[in-house]
């Protein structure tokens, strides 16, 4: 079997790029859904039920996707058929989902119609995601796999900035950030068409850069068994899972914690910051529009706190090392935003807890990935590993009413939690073999 060449920046680059116009969809949708879903008349403590579809879809969905995709051999591709439909449905989706309230329906209709455009968004985006990952398991070698990981955190975190900027962008130059009771405005609308806009764009660009290899070069460098999408173990998940090495599943520990404290972020983040800046508990007022906006910018700032601590990392000579400090300053900047209340400052929390982010995105697929050489079947592996992003998320949203109410249904002091979560989360990255 050949060693995987090293392959140039640009090679590396053009393997991710898509990842940028597929990560302004879902920073939209992280950053408004919650924004969208109490404007059409949802109880705050029935808010984290919404977050259920999501990574529901992704854990349903990545697997599927994974283990498909390892079988497929088309004349564009194996991994890229399926980054290419998704975006594409994910384009449709875009398009309905802002408008939800503006079809003149009922309150609970307009929600169900959210709720079913929510599903098909987040099953089409997270088919079009998993590619991305696959695609550098495939094509990169172990030396350069970090660099890959970070170049595609890199285009995360820069897609990241664009969608969550954009409503406050177009706030800015005019467009309407108010509606009638019910209504999503203007400026959420137009950012959802403008991102579904340049995700096409991205992945067009992507997949006319990239050609994967053919059979034949894939046995050459991964062996002929996992060129058709068989090795061992079995390929059925039970089996897979059953002979995950050790590292799967002690990197799987510490996503839980770390991806309910981020759920909780998206989910509480609008009400806690207009609590806590704009003093406002109303959607339908100005105040909490406003403040919905300036969550956007925040995560903006997360994102170019996340770009640069990014940089960073890789200078650290221990990775768990890294990974835990990582999580711990995030875990200082949650438990800080309860206690600021000029929206400028707030900036200093959401930049360390763009450390955290930086760590999550890159770290967990770099042990994991690295543990699984030789094991095969790396598309249903990183398929099946998406569950410990989804399953913590699904957890967290059921009991996200309950958590709630137990600290006194202050969404401000929901981030205080994700903050004792990241920390919890960097005690477990001990357990972590790194060899």
């Amino acid at each position: 079997m050949k060693q995987k060449p090293n392959l140039p920046f640009w090679s590396l680059w053009n393997l991710s790029f898509g990842f940028f116009g597929v990560q302004i969809a879902y920073a939209l949708q992280s950053a408004n859904i919650s924004r969208i879903f109490a404007t059409l008349g949802a109880d705050p403590h029935n808010l984290s039920y919404f977050w259920i579809l999501p990574p529901l879809m992704g854990i349903l969905v990545q697997p599927i996707v994974g283990s498909l995709s390892d079988k497929t051999w088309t004349r564009f591709g194996r991994r890229i058929p399926y980054l290419f439909i998704g975006a594409t449905v994910a384009v449709l989706v875009m398009c309905l989902l802002p408008n939800a309230g503006s079809l003149g329906l009922a309150v609970s209709a307009a929600m169900m119609f959210g709720l079913i455009a929510l599903m098909f968004l987040d099953t089409s985006i997270n088919m079009a995601m998993q590619p991305f990952k696959m695609l550098v398991g495939d094509m990169v070698n172990e030396e350069q796999k970090t660099k890959a990981y970070s170049i595609q955190s890199f285009l995360c975190n820069a897609g990241s900035v664009a969608g969550y900027l954009f409503p406050f962008i177009f706030t800015f130059i005019g467009i309407s950030n108010v509606a009638e009771k019910g209504v999503v405005p203007d400026s959420v609308i137009w950012s959802f068409y403008i991102g579904a806009a340049i995700l096409i764009l991205c992945v067009i660009y992507t997949t006319s850069k990239v050609k994967e290899w053919n059979p034949q070069e894939y046995a050459e460098y991964n062996g002929a068994n996992e060129a058709n999408g068989q090795n061992e173990p079995s390929g059925n998940w039970f089996t897979l899972l059953r002979k995950a090495p050790s590292t799967f599943w002690k990197v799987g520990l510490v996503q839980f914690f770390c991806w309910a404290a981020f759920l909780y972020m998206w989910n509480y983040s609008t009400g806690a910051i207009a609590e806590t800046v704009w003093n406002s508990t109303d959607p339908a007022s100005a105040d909490f529009q406003a403040a919905g906006n300036w969550v956007g910018v925040l995560f903006a700032i997360q994102a170019i706190g996340s770009v640069i601590w990014a940089t960073i990392l890789p200078q650290f000579k221990n990775t768990k090392v890294a990974y835990a400090a990582s999580l711990v300053i995030g875990g200082v900047g949650f438990a800080l935003v309860p206690f600021i209340h000029d929206a400028y400052l707030q900036f200093i929390p959401f930049l360390l807890i763009g450390c955290a982010w930086a760590a999550m995105l890159a770290m967990p697929f770099t042990f994991v990935t690295n543990a699984l050489q030789g094991y095969g079947h790396m598309g249903a592996y990183l398929g099946l590993f998406n569950g410990t992003i989804c399953i913590p998320q699904i957890i967290a949203a059921l009991c996200g009413g309950i958590v709630l109410s137990l600290v006194g249904s202050h969404q401000s002091t929901m981030m205080m939690v994700s903050g004792v979560l990241l920390i919890v989360g960097a005690a477990c990255v001990t357990v972590i073999r790194q060899k």
